[in-house]
């Protein structure tokens, strides 16, 4: 493929305040004044800024006003050209974060009231709670965890848009990793091939796939400069992001002829995930839809036991999470899927892992992923 993927015209403002208006909704049931979001994912989504988690750095939202971004000096002119809103506070790295945001907030007259704070945040972590509380003793502090998880849950049209590039980028990386996967090439060679073509079709993060290689095949696996022999399993996964969204795909592919027994354990996991993906309705539950792929595959013998979820949320993501599990599927999962929920379904035996990108529709689960569904050879 030669022609790079189209990509949607940036994010809106009225997307940013359609989320805003949300998220106030919520403070105001909750009646908490100010907000400070310090997790990076939270801060992009409700202010289109990505930063480093190099220093602490935060977003202060209220009910009625302008959101405030306490960010670092170095990271101003990117605030400036990427955040949809303009009011911030810079702080040089010789300043304690932390104090610079306290003072803010006592500034914008919010010193005594009650704010809102991630306690499940990455970036809060124990010591910087602490030094908050201190520094602002006469404001009162309301845990606001997993809400902000639970408002990305359903994915707007353009979030969808996004992410459907990432999924032709994930297609167009796998294509391109078992195009170069032969005898004799060493496994770098085939994860390179792979991160170019993710890179130069759009993606940018930085780790943008896995890769793992040899008589059989594991997931999170590192690679080591393996040669490509006869009877070797090529495991590809695709992680690319796209402005921030992120598709994954999992494909196999067998170095020479694979065997009767590979080829029947993948149309069997194909045919068992196809039925799970049909039953991923708006109003369906979870664990109906996880029981479909787990029961399914321990009844046809192809594992012994099935302790691992079936899927997981897909959407904006960006380290130190690798994987998004504010929604996953187990056999205790007891709760509905909506409309435009987006998951990462997924499934493996015997070293030939597959899954799709899957968006949540009336007619069942839809693929974003669009790469052919079989055992590669």
């Amino acid at each position: 493929m030669t022609d790079l993927p189209l990509f949607p015209p940036p994010l809106p403002i009225g997307e940013f305040r359609s989320r805003l208006a949300a998220l106030r909704s919520v403070m105001a049931d909750r009646r908490v004044d100010l907000l400070v979001i310090d997790q990076s994912e939270h801060r992009a989504y409700f202010s289109g800024f990505w930063s480093t988690a190099a220093m602490y750095q935060a977003l202060l939202v209220s009910r009625d006003q302008e959101p405030i971004a306490v960010i670092r000096s170095i990271d101003a002119p990117s605030f400036s050209a990427s955040s949809r809103w303009g009011d911030c506070v810079t702080f040089s790295d010789s300043e304690n974060p932390i104090e610079v945001v306290a003072e803010t907030i006592k500034s914008r007259g919010f010193g005594a009231s009650v704010i809102g704070i991630e306690r499940d945040s990455h970036f809060l972590t124990i010591n910087r709670a602490a030094e908050l509380d201190a520094l602002l003793p006469e404001a009162k502090f309301a845990d606001f965890s997993k809400i902000m998880w639970e408002i990305r849950l359903v994915k707007s049209p353009l979030e969808i848009a996004c992410l459907k590039v990432a999924a032709e980028i994930c297609d167009r990386a796998a294509a391109a990793a078992f195009e170069v996967a032969q005898t004799g090439i060493n496994e770098r060679e085939v994860f390179a091939a792979m991160t170019s073509e993710a890179w130069r079709c759009g993606a940018d993060n930085a780790q943008v796939a896995v890769l793992s290689c040899g008589p059989t095949t594991s997931f999170h696996a590192s690679f080591s400069g393996r040669v490509l022999g006869k009877g070797d399993i090529v495991f590809v996964e695709p992680v690319p992001h796209f402005r921030g969204y992120t598709a994954r795909l999992m494909r196999p592919k067998v170095i020479g002829a694979p065997t009767d027994r590979q080829m029947q354990t993948a149309e069997t996991m194909i045919r068992i995930q196809d039925e799970q993906f049909d039953l991923m309705k708006p109003g369906a539950y979870a664990r109906d839809v996880d029981r479909v792929l787990r029961e399914g595959m321990l009844a046809a013998g192809l594992r012994d036991s099935y302790t691992g979820i079936t899927g997981y949320t897909l959407g904006l993501k960006c380290p130190p999470r690798t994987s998004d599990f504010t929604r996953v599927f187990l056999p205790n999962s007891d709760w509905r899927l909506e409309k435009n929920q987006v998951f990462h379904m997924y499934t493996s035996a015997h070293g030939l892992p597959f899954s799709e990108t899957i968006v949540v529709t009336p007619h069942g689960g839809k693929r974003l992923t669009e790469m052919e569904r079989k055992l590669f050879c």
